[in-house]
């Protein structure tokens, strides 16, 4: 079946969810719906779509909406999923695919080159009068929640918040309290240059003098 549009009146379903409780669209009438439609329990992409539907389901509820999710996976495995990742929702398993083909999302899928019948991941809001307000037919799973918000003129909770600034290496306290600068620690000399001056030429030794100096002339004329 094609995929309904924004206006038409949307499918009507009963389906079981994880806790064997049948949730209906009639029972939901008179409150906008998120219903999406996902491909399996515990994937990647499905598990980080449904974390962000868990993340943002107070402010869906402030909107005045609530969120219902659909796979072809069983009762059972909805359990896990939901244990798992403690989702506040309720997950319907369309065992029989009867409600995906109902809104125009089971069809065939390629994989790394296989092909196959699934569901494509999409989303529709339904408003409290039963009709389509809105539909997001390919759905990316980053940002897709903000997107529903939006939709429903509510304000998500989970903003990313601005990376925090550094913080400045906190300065030493001297002994008083007071912050001082770290000294800059003065260069080294050389060795050469930090000794005294010293003389560096060595003093010539005197030169010795004549053990024996020569007689007097007169002297040895008068020991003749």
């Amino acid at each position: 079946m094609p995929m309904p549009q924004a206006g038409d009146q949307a499918p009507g379903f009963q389906l079981p969810d994880q806790d064997g409780n049948t949730v209906s669209l009639a029972q939901h009438a008179g409150k906008n719906v998120v219903l999406y439609f996902y491909p399996k329990d515990d994937t990647p992409g499905c598990t980080t779509e449904a974390c962000a539907f868990r993340d943002e389901h107070s402010a869906l509820g402030a909107a005045g909406a609530v969120v219902l999710g659909v796979s072809a996976d069983s009762t059972e495995r909805h359990r896990k999923f939901a244990t798992k990742y403690s989702l506040p929702f309720p997950l319907l398993a369309d065992t029989e695919h009867t409600l995906a083909e109902a809104y125009g999302v089971w069809g065939e899928k390629s994989l790394y080159g296989r092909k196959f019948l699934g569901i494509t991941r999409a989303t529709f809001l339904i408003g409290p009068d039963g009709k389509v307000k809105q539909v997001w037919p390919k759905v990316k799973v980053n940002g897709h929640v903000g997107e529903v918000l939006a939709a429903l003129g509510g304000q998500g909770t989970t903003a990313e918040a601005p990376a925090p600034a550094k913080k400045a290496a906190p300065a030493k306290k001297a002994a008083g309290g007071k912050a001082v600068k770290k000294a800059t620690p003065a260069k080294k000399v050389s060795a050469r240059k930090a000794a005294p001056k010293q003389a560096m030429k060595k003093t010539a030794p005197a030169k010795k003098a004549a053990t024996r100096k020569a007689p007097a002339k007169g002297a040895a004329r008068a020991r003749r």
